[in-house]
């Protein structure tokens, strides 16, 4: 038996997901002309909200049919890119390439929408009855079962695989970190020294330095805590850390659903 809050809890972080990355996809802003949005940002969002629906009915957005569709077009998608890059570096792309990993959560999306046979899912609400095929055990609920382990198998085989990237990639995002900090701290110290050279001056022009050294205080904090989230926001860590929730959810999902 799987508590319905366990649920719960991985819809949650579905959503968190979901909502970095479309943080993601806003920051390069793409109303102006030549930004750049990628596909993994993309795939993250609808997965994160499908997913999310699949777990907590209350959750759902689109019917089971229109998710095949979306998950359809993003598996040819990547499939177009792993091919690329098998082109460009060999199998090498197939076991640590960019798009890989895509590919095969885009095709196990594809698989549980397809294949779910319980018949709570007759309505083709999102899954809607995912907490109760969980209590269940999920007996017969998947055509071709054995696929759904084989993809259970390699996602958590890409999961430990992404777990040991963020060991080299957290070395790079402290130092994306530290210099988006270093620009603030300049100029809070070039502040400082001004006020303190024209406090000496008189009465009046200490209080109007010192509430201008409170702004540029608050002006400079509110840079460098903006830079810092900017450049976590940005990082690849932060990517391979979306990647890893979403690997585990799925991998999740597929074993409950066997």
């Amino acid at each position: 038996m799987t508590p319905a809050w366990i649920l719960d809890i991985f819809a949650a972080i579905m959503l968190v997901v979901a909502a970095v990355s479309a943080a993601r996809l806003l920051e390069v802003r793409p109303w102006q002309r030549g930004a750049v949005i990628t596909d993994t940002d993309i795939s993250h969002l609808l997965m994160g909200i499908a997913m999310a629906g699949m777990l907590a009915p209350s959750l759902t957005t689109l019917p089971d049919d229109a998710w095949a569709v979306v998950f359809g077009v993003l598996a040819v998608w990547f499939g177009y890119r792993v091919v690329r890059d098998y082109q460009a570096s060999g199998t090498r792309a197939l076991a640590v390439g960019h798009c890989a990993p895509h590919l095969v959560h885009s095709a196990a999306m594809l698989y549980m929408f397809l294949a779910i046979t319980t018949p709570a899912m007759s309505g083709g609400s999102g899954m809607a009855g995912m907490a109760g095929m969980a209590g269940m055990g999920g007996m017969g609920a998947l055509h071709v079962p054995t696929l759904g382990f084989v993809f259970a198998l390699i996602l958590i085989g890409y999961t430990i695989w992404d777990l040991d990237q963020l060991s080299s990639l957290r070395y790079g995002l402290a130092a994306a970190v530290a210099g988006a900090a270093a620009p603030a701290l300049v100029g809070a110290s070039v502040g400082t020294v001004g006020t303190g050279a024209v406090t000496g001056s008189g009465a009046a022009a200490a209080s109007s330095t010192g509430s201008g050294e409170a702004g540029g205080r608050g002006t400079a904090g509110g840079g460098r805590s903006g830079g810092m989230a900017i450049a976590i926001l940005d990082s690849q860590g932060t990517v391979v850390g979306c990647r890893i929730a979403m690997g585990v959810t799925m991998a999740l999902m597929l074993i409950l659903l066997l």
